[in-house]
């Protein structure tokens, strides 16, 4: 951890290539904000945070506000990064011993260890300024890295006031600086607005330092997806992915199974312990946590859900704030939704839903079947077809089946009602009232025969 910084992290803009009405810093990438991941870089440097907020302030600063230690500075109007500077540094005048690191909120994929990195190098070589560039063979838009022929850093040119051979330098600028405060300060107040638009750039502070005799250095990233900001949904989308190519990667690291890293999905709050298996097309979102052994997948989506060891969840199936215990087996096809709870070695199979369901240790609902707020005990078996009537229209009710109980096939259980332990329901039947423990309730109109009745009916017919 870095001592002695101040983070300001810029977040004032529209955003308005994203064509949405939401502030950029508040996209989603990976279940998160944008912002979210920067602020979090920032604190794992140990920076005290300034926030420049513009653009739908309020709601930024709401999003925000929970993180301890964080403040805020509203620039407005919204005159450029220099300016957004300017803007923190009244509100928040800087320790003249804390390193000023001025990041942007749209850049989800700098890793702390960069930051790092970036700080220790403006400490070690007692810089005025040090930035964080890049090198592309495409630089587009970026602004380019000024170099003298001994390879000092003597500025930074944005691509709109380039000269034909300062557009072909391949070094660029990734947007993220760490600054001497007394520098900064003197360098933002010598800035001007005589450029393409019209703005007061950060990066002209660069230049500014360097021609004040003071030492400009530039620390060249090894990988320059770090620095990719979001400025349309076509880039969210890229940096989202490549947030998730990183999750897969750090897992595959541990000794997490992953058949298809391109393909999988997972959010950066899931756990997944080594030894676990996920298998193509495997979506894991929320707090969602997966112990070693587990096997998930394919083509499956678990949300703030726990899988417990060795446990089994087989093709399509959707799992929603519930517990799967050990050694347990979903799927394919079946539905958890929340609050439901399958203990050890129970059994959901095919296009089976639970919905507020506990099923006990060993119990098993092979297929077809929809049990709706239900407790069910240990060893039971529910055929196929079988429903909790849970809901009466005005209010749920409970149904519960107890240890050892038979389930039969196509059975209705109108809540509220009891099953007792070792019971039978026999297939067919409407179960309105208790089942005593060990008794065999039978809730079907009695069967009748007409003999001859088909045959006569064909003979009509013709």
């Amino acid at each position: 951890m870095n001592q002695g910084v101040r983070a300001i992290v810029l977040a004032a803009g529209k955003g308005t290539r994203m064509r949405s009405t939401t502030p950029k810093v508040l996209h989603r990438a990976a279940g998160r904000a944008l912002i979210d991941y920067v602020l979090d870089r920032c604190a794992e440097v140990g920076a005290e945070t300034v926030v420049v907020t513009g653009h739908e302030a309020e709601s930024v600063e709401a999003a925000c506000s929970a993180r301890p230690g964080i403040r805020f500075a509203r620039q407005s109007p919204q005159l450029g990064t220099g300016h957004a500077t300017q803007v923190a540094l009244s509100a928040a005048p800087p320790d003249e011993a804390a390193a000023i690191l001025v990041l942007a909120g749209d850049a989800p994929l700098i890793r702390s260890e960069t930051l790092g990195a970036l700080l220790d190098r403006h400490r070690r070589t007692s810089a005025a300024v040090t930035l964080l560039s890049f090198r592309t063979p495409n630089p587009g838009g970026y602004g380019r890295i000024v170099r003298q022929d001994s390879g000092a850093v003597i500025g930074i040119v944005e691509a709109r006031d380039a000269s034909p051979e300062e557009l072909l330098i391949d070094e660029v600028n990734a947007s993220i600086y760490v600054f001497d405060p007394g520098a900064l300060t003197d360098a933002l107040s010598r800035i001007s607005r005589a450029n393409a638009q019209g703005e007061l750039y950060l990066t002209d502070a660069v230049g500014l330092i360097a021609k004040a005799g003071k030492r400009a250095e530039a620390l060249v990233v090894g990988d320059p997806s770090e620095a990719a900001g979001v400025n349309t949904l076509v880039e969210l989308s890229q940096v989202e992915r490549r947030l998730f190519e990183r999750r897969a990667e750090e897992l595959l690291a541990t000794g997490v199974h992953i058949e298809r890293p391109d393909s999988v999905i997972i959010g950066p709050d899931v756990i997944v312990e080594p030894g676990a298996r996920l298998r193509a097309f495997t979506i894991l979102e929320g707090r969602t946590r997966v112990a070693e052994g587990a096997a998930i997948g394919p083509c499956c989506r678990i949300v703030d859900s726990e899988i417990g060891p060795g446990a089994t969840v087989l093709d399509s199936c959707l799992i929603l704030n519930s517990r799967v215990g050990a050694g347990a087996a979903i799927g394919p096809f079946a539905h958890l939704r929340p609050d439901s709870v399958v203990l050890e070695k129970a059994k959901v199979g095919n296009f089976v839903e639970l919905k507020k369901t506990t099923l006990g240790p060993g119990s098993k609902a092979p297929h077809l079947s929809y049990l709706g707020d239900a407790t069910i005990g240990a060893g039971a078996n529910i055929g196929a077809g079988t429903i909790t009537c849970n809901y009466d229209g005005v209010t749920k009710s409970p149904t519960t089946i107890e240890d050892g109980a038979f389930v039969g096939s196509n059975s209705i259980l109108v809540a509220p009602v009891t099953v007792g332990r070792g019971a039978y329901v026999a297939a067919g039947s409407v179960i309105t009232k208790p089942v005593p423990e060990g008794a065999l309730a039978v809730g079907r109109a009695r069967q009748e025969n007409k003999p001859g009745w088909a045959t006569r009916r064909a003979t009509r017919k013709h």
